[in-house]
């Protein structure tokens, strides 16, 4: 096998623990001795031992003049664990290939060099674009200390959310909710405007098939007019955070803080979404899955802060001018201002079209 067949494997393991290892990234390890794999492991949880650790160990004295080949560059720092770094010489190993380097300004290029100044043969960029892609939650948080903003719609195929009477559930199928589920559980926080909280009274929980890891349910609310009775309120499946102005009423905000809901008060008389990113990025927070409303989406649309838009697209036609669309409020008034996108990917779920798109960088 070659070294993107290896990598491919380790590859898998990292992406098969998509969700769970937040705020670390997802990395998976694979311990090769005279062709045969002798060792594998993925990183499954933040403060747990590291993919290259359970790769290692599974080798035992295989490990002796192998290769590894890792999805991200081997830690060189003291965290919650060793360093991977002294695992991987301690253990002799004689070559290492790793598909990307890890932009934490902590390890970043040390890795290598450290296993280079021990005498490995080290090869980086196998396979480094879907190593990049895996972890791009992890890599944006790392760059900019923001998360990373994904914004969910599901539409017709005239681009609207929901009838003229506010009907949404359901314009598309169970296979796009399904997919839709997994996604929430791979971010750490599902986010929703209070109009669409007061309409449509949504739990915000992710519901895979498989269960898995809750987000924490953001909501903002400018006036605090939250319900004590909603449901993501009373459920208590996950944690709430209500994220308000100065203007909100006092008394509101201690009753619903009572509740077990965390309310986060800015301190300016409007919310503004830049400030709103740098408080969830400050807790730890390493993305976000924006589900909506429209004046939500129009929001993060017209400034910019999103780097990834997803949209089911169900193949029904509603029509009317007062069916609201994907993204609303004020809008962008030149065609030359508006994010520019590159779409990643176009995918049949059941009736229904995954359409995954990204901003391209500004240069």
């Amino acid at each position: 096998m070659t070294d993107e067949e290896y990598m491919r494997l380790a590859l898998e393991m990292a992406e098969a623990t998509t969700g769970q290892t937040s705020p670390n990234p997802v990395v998976g390890a694979v311990v090769v001795k005279d062709g045969k794999v002798a060792g594998m492991g993925a990183h499954l949880k933040a403060g747990e031992k590291h993919a290259e650790i359970h790769a290692l160990t599974m080798a035992g004295t295989k490990a002796e003049n192998s290769t590894i080949y890792v999805t991200l560059e081997p830690c060189s720092h003291v965290g919650k664990t060793p360093p991977c770094v002294d695992a991987i010489i301690e253990n002799k190993v004689k070559r290492a290939v790793i598909a990307t380097l890890d932009p934490n300004p902590r390890v970043s290029g040390t890795g290598v060099k450290k296993l280079e100044e021990a005498g490995l043969e080290v090869t980086t960029g196998v396979l480094q674009e879907k190593a990049d892609w895996l972890n791009r939650y992890f890599f944006h948080y790392m760059k900019t200390g923001l998360p990373y903003v994904t914004l969910k719609t599901a539409v017709s195929l005239d681009g609207k959310t929901a009838t003229a009477a506010g009907q949404s559930q359901w314009i598309t199928g169970p296979e796009a909710r399904e997919d839709s589920h997994l996604l929430r559980h791979q971010h750490d926080a599902i986010m929703a405007g209070i109009g669409t909280v007061l309409q449509d009274d949504p739990s915000l929980t992710a519901r895979p098939a498989n269960g898995g890891i809750q987000p924490v349910r953001v909501v903002l609310d400018h006036h605090l007019r939250m319900p004590v009775k909603a449901k993501m309120i009373q459920d208590q499946a996950a944690p709430v955070w209500i994220i308000c102005s100065t203007e909100a009423d006092p008394a509101k905000k201690l009753e619903l803080e009572q509740t077990g809901a965390v309310v986060h008060q800015l301190p300016e008389l409007s919310i503004h979404l830049k400030d709103v990113l740098r408080l969830l990025g400050g807790h730890g927070l390493v993305s976000v899955f924006v589900e909506g409303g429209a004046e939500v989406h129009g929001s993060f649309v017209e400034k910019k802060l999103f780097q990834e838009f997803i949209s089911y697209t169900a193949p029904k036609l509603i029509g009317g001018r007062e069916a609201p669309s994907a993204a609303e409020g004020r809008g962008i008034a030149s065609l030359a201002e508006v994010p520019d996108l590159d779409i990643c990917s176009v995918e049949s779920l059941g009736r229904d079209i995954k359409i995954t798109a990204v901003q391209k960088e500004e240069a």
